[in-house]
């Protein structure tokens, strides 16, 4: 294996690392304060340190890990207020994203707009939420591409990153996916149509849904009492590339 595979390697690790992690942490396993020890998670998913120690620092780069000198990271998370204030920002951006998307993308990018939008519901039919949850990630991506405005794009992508871990708790929610293909084929329709005002008015009736629909899942950010983590699952460790 060479050196840029290795690289690539322990990358994916980290990112897989990281996404288990934040599940934990938005769904209250992980506690704020509980100590997120380098050699316990390493022989968990059964990686060296190197991809915890880069897990760890994705989180702290999102506001869920905070560093302590010489004495490790612990468990942090947004507050009710930081997530709303983020997340209004996220739905600004989405509109404008959306509206900007009805002038300016190209007929190719229309095809794939609509080609991917229609992908999207094999997974829905056959009830794939964890695939969804990718699926949703390139639509919104199509989405800020399609804004022909890189600025945009860039802004976006660094808001969503802050409250990714959140925005996938709306998967959690019964038929989630089948309402989020619906609100989607809305999006998608006005944008095909070059209606900027419908796309941008779609857009912001779909995040503020997905803003509800991850506050009632979440049962908000409210503090909770600490608890053990569950077992470390098989499935989070067979997904890692291994050292």
């Amino acid at each position: 294996m060479t050196q840029t595979d290795k690289t690539m390697a322990r990358r994916t690790q980290a990112d897989m690392i990281r996404e288990a992690i934040a599940d934990r942490i938005v769904h209250g396993i992980l506690l704020p304060g509980e100590p997120l020890d380098e050699a316990g998670l390493a022989g968990e998913f059964g990686v060296s340190r190197t991809p915890v120690r880069e897990a760890i620092r994705q989180l702290e780069s999102i506001g869920l890990a905070l560093s302590r000198p010489h004495r490790g990271a612990v468990v942090t998370t947004l507050t009710e207020a930081e997530f709303q204030n983020i997340f209004l920002v996220m739905a600004e951006l989405e509109t404008l994203a959306a509206r900007l998307c009805a002038r300016a993308m190209t007929d190719d990018e229309r095809c794939r707009l609509e080609a991917l939008h229609a992908s999207g519901e094999a997974l829905v039919a056959a009830g794939e939420v964890e695939r969804y949850r990718s699926h949703n990630d390139r639509f919104h991506d199509a989405i800020y591409g399609g804004s022909h405005n890189g600025f945009l794009e860039e802004t976006a992508r660094s808001v969503r990153r802050r409250v990714a871990p959140f925005r996938r708790l709306q998967f959690d929610a019964d038929r989630r996916i089948d309402r989020s293909q619906e609100e989607h084929g809305r999006v998608v329709a006005a944008i095909l149509a070059g209606d900027g005002g419908a796309a941008a008015e779609a857009m912001g009736i779909h995040m503020r849904i997905v803003g509800r629909t991850v506050g009632d899942v979440s049962g908000g950010l409210a503090d909770r009492k600490p608890r053990m983590a569950p077992p470390p699952q098989a499935a989070d460790r067979s997904r890692l590339v291994q050292s």
